[in-house]
Order: C-alpha cells, then structure tokens, then sequence
C-alpha cells in the first residue's frame, strides 16, 4: 500500500509540478483523469473499458492520468495538462470558478440528476436518527467531495448539527470506501459517503459494508459529470458526447461499461445543473 500511494505521488508530482505538462500536447492523444473518490486501483479498473470504448468512437490515443488528490483535477484541467476529467458537483463548481467558467461539463449519468448520500454507523449503533449522533466521532470523505463532504455537511447543518461544534471530533478519510472501512473499524462512530458506492459495496460482499448499516438518506442532488478542459476543440467534444450518449445497456459491448460506472445510461448536462450545489458551498462556508 505504502508502495502503491508513493508511485501514485511519484506520477502526480512529475506530471502536475507547476510549469510541466503531463503529456507533450501531441496531436491524436486525449488526456483524461478522475477525481480520487475510490482506491486508485478501482479507479483504473473501472477505466480501462470506458478507455477502450472512447479510443474506437473517437480515433484519439486515450491516456489515463490518476491524481492524489481532488484539487490536482481542477488544476490540470484549468492549466491545459488534461483534457477530459471525471468530477464531483463541487468539484466542476471548483472547476468553473477556477477556468472563470471555461470548464464545460458534456454529459452526467442519468442517476446524477437525482444523487444522494448515505450517513452510516457500525451495525450495532443503537443511534435512530441524525440527531443521536451529537457526541460522537465522524468520517467525511475528501474535503472536495460533493457526497461525501458538501452535501452531506449541508443537510446536517440544516438539520441543526454543526459538524464543528456537535461531534466529538471531525475527520477525513480521503474516499467512500475509506469511510466504510473507518466505521466497520471503530475509528469512527460514524460517517458519510456517495449512495452509489455503498451500494456497490453491499452488491459486492464488502467486509467493512457488513460492518455498518445505514442510518439516514440525503434529499437528491445534481453530482457527477464528465468535464472538458477550456479550449478543447469543439470537433473533439462533440466526438466525446457523442460516443457517451451512444452508450446502451441492451448493447452487449456496452453492458459492462455501463454496469463498471454505475450508469443505466448517460445524459447531456449544463454549468446551471450545478448552481445550487454553488450555493450550499456558499452556505456551508465552503467557497468565499
């Protein structure tokens, strides 16, 4: 593990230091990245036939670059040293801000119109509702993320619990399967993750998911989407859309695509989807 997290940086470090590009800007090749809400190595798996697809729909070299953190997606994306990125809500908001409105998000799957999140607690917790968890220790994700961060913080704040002044301690554990994993162990008395990788997890027979059960459900909120860099060539991002919309699950080629990124298909999007997730950055005290 320890090996794995020092090469990720090693890249990371050589391909987003300040001045360097990840990639000469070749013609043909396509440089895409994700936000690191899961481990680095579902990341890539859940990648690599998505990778495969976009190649053949759009003749470009697709090249994959993981990141450590969620703010080196925004920053390569508004320094032209990736070209595609898959973001959070928050994170295109970030993104948006950052680019001065430059980014522009092409496509969402159909479930991001209507996300939510998912508060847990270890299977014994006699905890009933959100307000039972005053007092006790708690796990967000990474600090940039829109479900296991903004949001949920949001609805708690609106629920009367300030993160700050309400729980014994407030930490962050860096992805969703990370949150589980410090619940199921005790290192938190609860915490807060994407809805769709709990799921995932139960579906899978995860350890840690048998470990917690689920205490409460956000209201529905805008989150994923696909995001192109400022100035990527129109030709190239409507190639892009194009092959994402195309995508369809009676498809036998398609069917594992879409079952890897969760998606029963995908949608066009817009910035504006993403205005009231601005606004409870705003209120969360999250942007200036």
């Amino acid at each position: 593990m320890k090996r794995q997290l020092l090469q990720l940086a090693l890249f990371s470090l050589l391909g987003f230091a300040a001045g360097m590009p990840v990639h000469a800007q070749q013609s043909g090749v396509l440089r895409v990245s994700a936000i690191p809400d899961e481990a680095p190595t579902e990341l890539q798996r859940k990648f690599k036939p998505l990778g495969d697809y976009l190649k053949k729909e759009t003749g470009l070299d697709i090249q994959f670059t993981p990141v450590t953190d969620y703010a080196a997606v925004v920053e390569g994306l508004a320094t032209n040293k990736i070209d595609l990125a898959w973001l959070g809500g928050f994170t295109f908001v970030q993104a948006k801000l950052r680019t001065n409105g430059a980014a522009v998000p092409i496509v969402q799957r159909a479930e991001d119109e209507k996300f939510t999140s998912k508060f847990i607690v270890p299977i014994d917790s006699k905890a009933k509702t959100l307000a039972d968890l005053k007092g006790a220790t708690f796990a967000f994700g990474s600090p940039s993320s829109t479900s296991g961060h903004l949001m949920p913080r949001y609805f708690l704040l609106h629920a009367g619990i300030d993160p700050e002044k309400d729980f014994k301690t407030v930490a962050f554990s860096g992805a969703h399967d990370a949150t589980v994993a410090f619940v199921a162990a005790g290192r938190a008395g609860a915490g807060v993750l994407n809805a769709s990788v709990m799921d995932k997890l139960i579906e899978s027979a995860n350890p840690n998911a048998a470990k917690v059960r689920v205490l409460a459900t956000t209201a529905p909120y805008y989150d994923y989407n696909w995001t192109v860099r400022p100035g990527l060539d129109a030709a190239t991002t409507k190639k892009l859309a194009d092959a994402f919309l195309k995508l369809d699950a009676a498809n036998p080629e398609h069917k594992e695509i879409l079952a890897l990124q969760r998606a029963s298909k995908f949608i066009p999007t817009k910035a504006s989807n993403y205005n009231d997730i601005e606004a409870a950055a705003r209120s969360a005290g999250l942007l200036k």
